[in-house]
């Protein structure tokens, strides 16, 4: 079963912001696919099993930004 989820993510500027984003939350085990828009700052999320919001938050976190709410 894979799963796609959508969040929002602030503070994002640039190419290097949606590389750091994507590269944190690439590394999610059942991450499979990570597709960044800066300028909406949505973020698409392939995954292998529906991944908790709480360590998608971690991964962004570690990139430097923060989910919006």
């Amino acid at each position: 079963m894979s799963a796609t989820t959508t969040i929002t993510v602030t503070g994002m500027t640039c190419g290097h912001c949606a590389s750091s984003v994507r590269e944190e939350i690439g590394r999610i085990p059942q991450v499979t696919g990570v597709n960044v828009d800066v300028a909406s700052g949505r973020v698409e999320i392939d995954s292998s099993a529906e991944v908790d919001r709480a360590v998608i938050a971690a991964a962004v976190n570690e990139a430097g930004y923060q989910l919006a709410d």
